[in-house]
């Protein structure tokens, strides 16, 4: 084949060659189920659009509200409530010849009955019994603090939510997004569950004034178990209501847009909760209505169920509840969790992806990737300036490529092995075997067509069971001896390099950078959400912003030194410059140099030596000036340097520089 018929993908990847027919078969396989949607409805967006006719809807041509469900393999349903005493005989649904049930509600018969915020559900009969079940499409889920038992509740608004966000772009986040990724419940200091309105109130300022221009918001599907951080999702169109009101989580989503902030949402799609009380499991008694049958179904690792991508009625019930979330709600895009689990049959347990084969072989679920390029289309398509995420730790190749050029259609993929490395390098390597080849390798090697958003640790690194890299520095000496009054050689350890992970993983590790709310000032506690195992305790399921606010304490200084170097990255354009080009680099003295943004970046990891003249070659002639040096007191530093000096070339091109130990020095030509 000629190298200008191969697909752009193939063309760019010689690697792949032997794999262009898989590749161009999954394109092709797109194409032919776009053909096939737009045969069906007209189009993508009329395809995405389900949740507008299953559901309870008020239809104005007929005066009055109806409940639609797709239950197929159902004997009878029942919808029950409030409204009607919580009959289960009462109120019939009559059956289509398609599967579907129906009910309609006379608006002059049920105005007062059928009102807002009463408590609903559905009874249905079936081969597993005679259960009240949730409706699949209901927008409000609300769960008794005593009995925890689950409604869905009727959520009609007296008028639609006034957006003030016409002029709000994503072209920022799109360029180089700088995300706080976060979860509202635990947001707040207080002991107990924080809402909406305080996130809006109280952190959206801090996100603010720290320069990023994206948060990433966790677990804001319901689930009704909290500590689950929100992946066992139960009711995939209804906003958790333990945070607040719909229309609370509009206000925060429009003060963000007004603020300059974008919203990406964490959706997971890849996996669901097989409760049968909360959730889509045996809806209509059967196991494979929206999952696959069997052991195919069940997610051993996860104790949850799949989704078998391939049904039309699972396509459309994932596509609108993506399309329902960008235009009720006005999120800017998703991060997609489990995206490994969702490629593959095995969903990437107990592999290593050492292969090439494993990205193409017989245990890659073909009607997922179908999925997910659908789903990319659909964003893009009804919401061009969006920004699409994957989680991915497999490597699957053109992941974060266009689909007409083979790949899968997200805009980045997540630098999964970056955290990693910094976990394994800070448990099993002192200081002095810190290996720079090693590091250069490990935060540049990505796919260079594909933009990728670099990470030192996220919530995965947060959760109980592991460490922050805070902790995992200076451990229980957190607590006791981060005054300003006091020195402590681990503390100086701790701080030091927590500043220089963070620095290089920023510049290094990718075309985005994300953080995890806390974690950019050293919070000392992991999150641990209350549990039987905790005694329902919420001390490590809050953020303590008192201590970054506490002058006499070192975090603040921690906090300052991400301001600074996010407002590096804002003001340099940092990501969406070209990559990083290495100037030198000493395995001896741990001394790493590069340039990037037209910035010179010197790392000094070594532990104890500092270095006199030290001489770094660059690539432009002249003088340059120091921008940030992590050594300063408002970074709690030693201020070493001088920053008043400038560091002309010499006929070599090189600057001399002192380089204390443990420092980063980011300079700039005059």
């Amino acid at each position: 084949m000629e190298d200008s018929q191969k697909i752009a993908l193939v063309r760019q990847e010689p690697w792949l060659a032997q794999y262009e027919p898989q590749i161009r078969r999954r394109f092709d396989r797109f194409q032919e189920a776009i053909r096939e949607i737009d045969d069906f409805c007209g189009n993508i967006l009329e395809y995405a659009s389900i949740h507008n006719y299953y559901g309870i809807h008020f239809e104005p041509w007929r005066n009055g509200w109806v409940y639609r469900e797709w239950a197929p393999a159902a004997k009878q349903l029942y919808f029950c409530g409030e409204f009607n005493d919580w009959d289960r005989n009462s109120h019939p649904m009559k059956r289509t010849s398609r599967g579907d049930w129906e009910i309609f509600f006379p608006f002059e018969q049920y105005k007062d009955r059928f009102v807002h915020g009463s408590k609903v559900k559905v009874h249905v009969i079936a081969e597993n019994g005679a259960l009240d079940r949730i409706p699949a499409y209901i927008r409000r889920v609300i769960q008794d603090e005593n009995t925890h038992d689950v409604a869905g509740q009727l959520w009609f608004e007296e008028e639609d939510f006034k957006w003030t966000d016409n002029s709000f772009t994503t072209r920022q986040s799109l360029n180089q997004p700088l995300i706080y990724e976060c979860h509202i419940g635990m947001a707040q200091e207080k002991f107990g569950v924080g809402t909406y309105k305080e996130f809006e109130e109280l952190t959206l300022p801090r996100i603010q004034a720290a320069g990023y221009n994206t948060i990433q918001l966790m677990a804001v599907m319901e689930h009704p178990y909290y500590g689950s951080f929100g992946y066992h999702v139960s009711n995939f169109f209804a906003p958790t209501s333990r945070f607040g009101t719909p229309e609370e989580l509009k206000s925060l989503i429009n003060k963000a847009h007004e603020m300059g902030i974008a919203v990406v949402m964490d959706i997971v799609h890849s996996h669901a909760i097989k409760n049968i009380n909360e959730g889509l499991n045996e809806f209509d008694g059967s196991d494979h209505q929206y999952f696959h049958p069997g052991d195919k179904g069940y997610h051993e690792a996860w104790d949850s169920k799949v989704f078998d991508y391939a049904k039309r009625e699972v396509q459309q019930f994932l596509l609108s509840n993506i399309r329902y979330w960008l235009e009720e709600f006005h999120f800017d895009g998703f991060r997609f969790d489990g995206v490994t689990s969702i490629m593959y049959t095995h969903h990437g347990l107990f592999m290593d992806f050492d292969s090439v084969d494993l990205y193409f072989d017989a245990n890659v679920d073909e009607d997922a990737i179908l999925y997910l390029q659908l789903a990319n289309t659909l964003i893009h398509t009804f919401k061009p300036q969006s920004i699409s995420i994957a989680e991915d730790m497999s490597g699957m190749p053109g992941l974060a490529r266009p689909i007409e050029d083979g790949g899968i259609g997200f805009d980045f993929r997540m630098a999964m092995g970056v955290p990693d490395f910094w976990i394994k390098t800070l448990k099993h390597k002192q200081d002095e075997e810190w290996d720079m080849f090693d590091l250069w390798h490990q935060l540049t090697n990505r796919p260079a067509a594909e933009r990728s958003i670099g990470y030192a640790e996220s919530h995965d690194q947060a959760l109980v069971g592991d460490q922050t890299l805070a902790f995992r520095l200076m451990d229980k000496e957190m607590y006791f001896s981060m005054s300003l009054l006091q020195q402590n050689l681990i503390v100086d350890r701790g701080i030091a390099l927590h500043k220089l992970i963070r620095l290089i993983t920023l510049t290094l590790g990718g075309e985005g950078y994300l953080n995890f709310i806390g974690n950019e000032f050293g919070h000392p506690d992991w999150v641990d959400f209350p549990r039987e195992g905790n005694d329902w305790s919420y001390q490590h399921a809050r953020r303590q912003w008192s201590l970054v606010d506490d002058p006499l304490l070192r975090y603040g200084q921690l906090g300052a030194w991400d301001k600074a170097i996010i407002k590096l990255a804002n003001e340099y354009r940092l990501l969406a410059s070209a990559p990083a080009a290495q100037l030198h680099l000493d395995p001896d003295k741990k001394i790493l140099a590069y340039e990037r943004a037209g910035l010179v970046f010197v790392f000094s990891f070594h532990p104890t030596e500092s270095f006199f003249g030290l001489p770094i070659h660059v690539k432009e002639s002249g003088e340059y000036k120091i921008l940030l040096d992590s050594d300063q007191k408002e970074f709690s530093g030693f201020e070493r340097l001088d920053q008043a000096i400038n560091y002309p070339t010499d006929e070599h091109r090189c600057i001399k520089l002192y380089v204390p130990n443990r420092t980063v020095l980011v300079l700039d030509r005059i």
